[in-house]
């Protein structure tokens, strides 16, 4: 697997899956390199991963997408720790994700080393857990 960050080319791709933001904000993400997309070894696109940052300081995971065909074959868990790399080499020591406490995605996060941080009850959703992990510099 190829992952790279997502230039305008991606933007139908990545738009054609993304419903949880405007698309007017996924060209700008883009520009801002917080798109990564995640190939096959024929270039084919398989996935994406967008992150921001939380309190403007903290890097925040928002979304993992992984084609159907390729899920469960360790694409997800490559991304995340392509992008804690990432976040190392940047200096943060510290990084942040969410998932709804009726998904699975917790327990997935948790086998990557994230920890329970705290939760939001928002009006019709189920509660948002909050996890974080801590990034060793040193290594």
């Amino acid at each position: 697997m190829y992952i790279a960050f997502a230039n305008d080319s991606d933007y139908e791709y990545i738009s054609s899956h993304d419903r949880h933001i405007p698309e007017n904000l996924i060209s700008d993400k883009i520009k801002r390199k917080e798109f990564y997309i995640l190939r096959d070894g024929d270039e084919a696109n398989i996935g994406w991963m967008r992150f921001g940052y939380f309190w403007d300081n903290i890097p925040f995971m928002n979304l993992i997408w992984i084609d159907e065909p390729h899920r469960g074959k360790g694409a997800g868990a490559e991304v995340v720790h392509f992008w804690e790399e990432q976040m190392k080499q940047k200096g943060f020591n510290m990084v942040m994700t969410s998932t709804q406490a009726d998904e699975e995605a917790q327990h997935f996060y948790r086998k990557l080393g994230y920890i329970d941080a705290g939760c939001l009850i928002l009006d019709t959703q189920p509660l948002e857990i909050l996890l974080t992990k801590k990034l060793d510099l040193t290594v």
